[in-house]
This record gives structure tokens, C-alpha cells and sequence, in this order.
């Protein structure tokens, strides 16, 4: 993946996960920041970091990782922040200033495919959380993070499994074109159309997108293929009720960075007799809680073997 061409100030990436991703609601974002804390925990927990060491995290994004490995080993702990996005680095490096941490961290701009910056063997851990999931070649990332990695270094990721998201909207796709009748027929043409918006929806799309043509297990069998053993992966599904009530954030916020607003949508795709129709449908479900939200999380730990152990 190429660093977007946009202003030092704002690109895709930063704009997702500073306004999107929460739609710009402080006490939509609080909620959200809890679930990213606890994806984090468990990347830091899998990374069994230690005092002196050095830790990479690839796809950095505002630092919480990183801000939470120094928080919990101390001012030994060396972070390298990776990421595509020169304005969320800025902004991760402001942060670290004004946590009088900014001597423990170095910054680099950098694809995860590429990490001509680090060195052969250089690092204790490896960490990435929700950035595999956008990098088109991920064998050549995982290749990456075992070259960086010292004999007996660590792999720690948590990634987000959308391909199931995928084959709904393509599910939707096949219906619509068989022409199969049923009560919510006369939905279902809105609900693709907004859901084949944010994600891929036929075969070709599904097999060509980074978001959408590996699983759980095409994660493990990738960094078991780049040499890493020990290799230990989970699998977390959780199917809850949104804790979104708000129509207004529902419409501004996305779930992933390289997925439209439903209001851009609408806006886009829809005419307003459309617009009209969709709202009277979806918007009482959202405001009673009644559409559900499924998470999938992989999570993933691996170790580099000792030379020895080779």
C-alpha cells in the first residue's frame, strides 16, 4: 500500500480514525475506545514484553499500542511506531511529547511490506492491530516482521476477519439477481446497495480486496509459511446489539477506513424517495437497539526461533 498523496494535515486513514470511525461524538468515541483498549490488551498480553526491549508496532495509527506497552513496562521499553499515515505519525508523536515519553519512540512512515528502515534482527516484539487487515500482501508483511525480529522475538496481532461481511453482501447480490421473492424484498435492494458500498460483493471483488480474501486461518498458515513457529491463534466472535441509538451517528460514522458513511451513501446512491423509504425502515431499528453487530477478531501470537531451534 502506497502513503496516500493527501495534505501533511489529514488523509484516509487519519480522517477514519479520528472522525469516522465515531462519527465526531465524544460519547460515541469513549464507547468505541473501549473496545480498541481491550483488542490492545490483548496484542500487549501476547507480546510478553520485558524491560530493555524493543518493540515495532506496524500500523500505529495514534499510538495506543505503543502508549500502552510504555505505560505498563516503563521508561526501558524502546517503541518504533510504523504506519502509511504521516499525519496520524504527527499526531502520534505530539502525544508522545505531551506524555513526556517522545526519547522511548521512533517514528517511521513506512508500508508493512516494505520496512527498509529496521534492521535484520533488531527487535524484541512485533504488533499490529487492525492494519494487516489492509495490506494487500500479507505474506510479504509477515515475511517483514520475522526479518526485523531477533531469534526468539515475538509476533502479536489482533486482526479484524471481514470476509464473512463480504459474502452477506454478495449473498444479497445473488438474491436480488435470481429474482427470489420474499416479505423484505422490497428492502433488500437498499440494504445491498449500502452494504456492497462498504463492502466487496462478488467473487472477484471478494478474491482481489485486502479486507475480504483471507480468514482467520489464512493468517496462521501465512506467518507459519514466512518460518514463525510456536504459532498460537484465537478466534473471537461476538454477535451484540448496537450500543449505537443515534440515528445521526449511525449515518456519519463507518466501520472500517476504506468504507463510506451510510450518508454518503444515501446521498450518492440513493434518490430521496429512497433515502425516504430506507430511513422509515432502518431508523427504528437503530434507535431501539434492535440490529445487531457481529465482531470478529483474530488474534494471533508467533515466535521466531532461536537459531539453534532452526
Amino acid at each position: 500500500m502506497d502513503l496516500p498523496s493527501d495534505s501533511a494535515t489529514s488523509d484516509l486513514w487519519f480522517d477514519w480514525l479520528m472522525h469516522r470511525r465515531h462519527a465526531d461524538d465524544a460519547g460515541y468515541s469513549q464507547r468505541v475506545q473501549m473496545d480498541v483498549a481491550s483488542y490492545s490488551d490483548r496484542v500487549l498480553d501476547g507480546a510478553a514484553l520485558k524491560q530493555g526491549m524493543t518493540l515495532v508496532d506496524l500500523g500505529a495509527g495514534d499510538g495506543l499500542v505503543g502508549f500502552s506497552a510504555i505505560d505498563r513496562i516503563g521508561a526501558s521499553l524502546k517503541v518504533i511506531m510504523v504506519d502509511i499515515s504521516l499525519p496520524l505519525l504527527n499526531f502520534a508523536e505530539q502525544s508522545a511529547t505531551s506524555r513526556g515519553v517522545r526519547q522511548q519512540c521512533t517514528f517511521l512512515v513506512s508500508s508493512a511490506e516494505h520496512l527498509g528502515g529496521l534492521n535484520d534482527d533488531s527487535v524484541d516484539a512485533v504488533t499490529t492491530r487492525s492494519s494487516l487487515a489492509y495490506v494487500a500482501d500479507k505474506q510479504a508483511a509477515l515475511r517483514e516482521c520475522f526479518r526485523i525480529l531477533k531469534p526468539g522475538g515475538r509476533l502479536s496481532i489482533a486482526e479484524p476477519v471481514f470476509r464473512d461481511n463480504a459474502l452477506a453482501a454478495a449473498s444479497m447480490r445473488t438474491r436480488l439477481e435470481s429474482g427470489e421473492k420474499d416479505p423484505k424484498q422490497s428492502i433488500l435492494p437498499f440494504l445491498h446497495r449500502w452494504q456492497s458500498a462498504q463492502y466487496p460483493d462478488t467473487n472477484e471483488a471478494i478474491q482481489s480486496s485486502p479486507i475480504a480474501n483471507y480468514t482467520e486461518r489464512d493468517l496462521l498458515q501465512l506467518a507459519q509459511a514466512v518460518g514463525f513457529r510456536e504459532l498460537r491463534l484465537e478466534l473471537h466472535i461476538s454477535v451484540t446489539n448496537s450500543y449505537c441509538k443515534s440515528w445521526e451517528i449511525f449515518l456519519d460514522s463507518s466501520p472500517h477506513p476504506l468504507a463510506p458513511s451510510l450518508r454518503s451513501i444515501l446521498h450518492e446512491r440513493f434518490t430521496a424517495e429512497e433515502r425516504q423509504l430506507f430511513e422509515a425502515v432502518v431508523r427504528p431499528m437503530v434507535e431501539s437497539s434492535e440490529l445487531s453487530e457481529t465482531d470478529r477478531m483474530a488474534y494471533l501470537t508467533a515466535l521466531k526461533p532461536s537459531k539453534d531451534n532452526c
